[in-house]
């Protein structure tokens, strides 16, 4: 990715035109790709920047911050897979009073036509914007024949029948079906941090741990899995991970704490990814030490019989 542009008030006073597309892409799952792929073909048959519109935070995170779900992934998480498929420009809206109150056409004024000149434009057709969610997909294909840019409908992606979205991809993270959230994904699902130092309890158990904040207000998925880590010297390196609270101890937030099998290197300050590809149980309170550390070494024994079969 080339550039991020923050806020309207950085946009190019002089675009030379691009194409575009407007969305949260919580996950950047496969219909996400495929809208993507999709901008690329046409970016590179009108020699057109390919661009990413996006909101920090989320639309349903500042009207509701409570009731929004968990984001599958974490905006530097959305940045690096973004890179992955084409995006030359992500543009990144931040999505406070004063643009909850921006009238529809002055949306289309300011950011489609002044500011990024977009030439090709896809979206949702039950994308909604502007002040009280005034202006929809007819609003920009008006605007569009009136303004010489084409507005096209972002087609609904299925997979065995099942359409892709990032709430179906939540549901199967919440009911333990990673490989459904997988199929949805087009990859095993993850996330990323860095390694910080912890309270040191899983190396005084037997269990030395890489803990990683996971900076979230919500997370999408809890529980003990089988996983594997990216991001330093050996990768894939197979393990057992906890995400929760660690309620025998009494931690209000949620941290991800990874025991990686038969290593035993420093990688504190390492950024790394954990791909999560099996869950083994719930996370639970135990009544004392002992029970907690004679699960633990169950749940290892399970994620090595899980990566044995595979």
């Amino acid at each position: 990715m080339q550039k991020i542009i923050r806020g309207f008030h950085n946009l190019p006073t002089k675009s030379q035109g691009c194409v575009a597309t407007i969305g949260n892409f919580d996950g950047v799952h496969l219909g996400h790709q495929s809208v993507l792929t999709q901008l690329a073909m046409k970016g590179n048959e009108l020699s057109l920047p390919v661009i990413a519109i996006t909101f920090e935070p989320q639309p349903n995170e500042f009207f509701a911050p409570e009731k929004a779900p968990a984001r599958l992934s974490r905006f530097r998480e959305k940045v690096e897979m973004l890179r992955c498929y084409s995006v030359q420009q992500l543009c990144v809206l931040r999505f406070n009073k004063q643009l909850a109150q921006m009238t529809a056409d002055d949306f289309i004024q300011k950011l489609i036509i002044d500011g990024l000149a977009i030439k090709y434009l896809v979206v949702g057709d039950d994308f909604k914007f502007g002040k009280n969610r005034q202006g929809d997909f007819a609003l920009l294909q008006q605007a569009g024949e009136q303004h010489g840019f084409q507005v096209v409908n972002m087609q609904t992606f299925s997979v065995d029948n099942i359409r892709v979205s990032s709430t179906r991809i939540r549901d199967a993270l919440k009911q333990g079906d990673l490989m459904l959230a997988e199929k949805l994904l087009g990859r095993p699902y993850r996330m990323s941090g860095r390694v910080a130092h912890g309270d040191k309890r899983g190396r005084t158990m037997g269990f030395p741990t890489a803990n990683i904040h996971l900076h979230r207000r919500k997370v999408p998925l809890s529980g003990v899995y089988a996983v594997q880590l990216f991001g330093v010297q050996g990768e894939p390196i197979q393990g057992v991970a906890n995400v929760g609270v660690r309620p025998t101890f009494g931690v209000k937030k949620a941290l991800l704490e990874v025991h990686l099998f038969d290593f035993n290197r420093d990688i504190y300050g390492e950024h790394v990814q954990v791909h999560f590809l099996h869950k083994l149980r719930d996370e639970k309170k135990f009544s004392h030490l002992d029970a907690l550390i004679e699960q633990i070494a169950i749940d290892s024994q399970q994620a090595k019989d899980y990566f044995s079969k595979q």
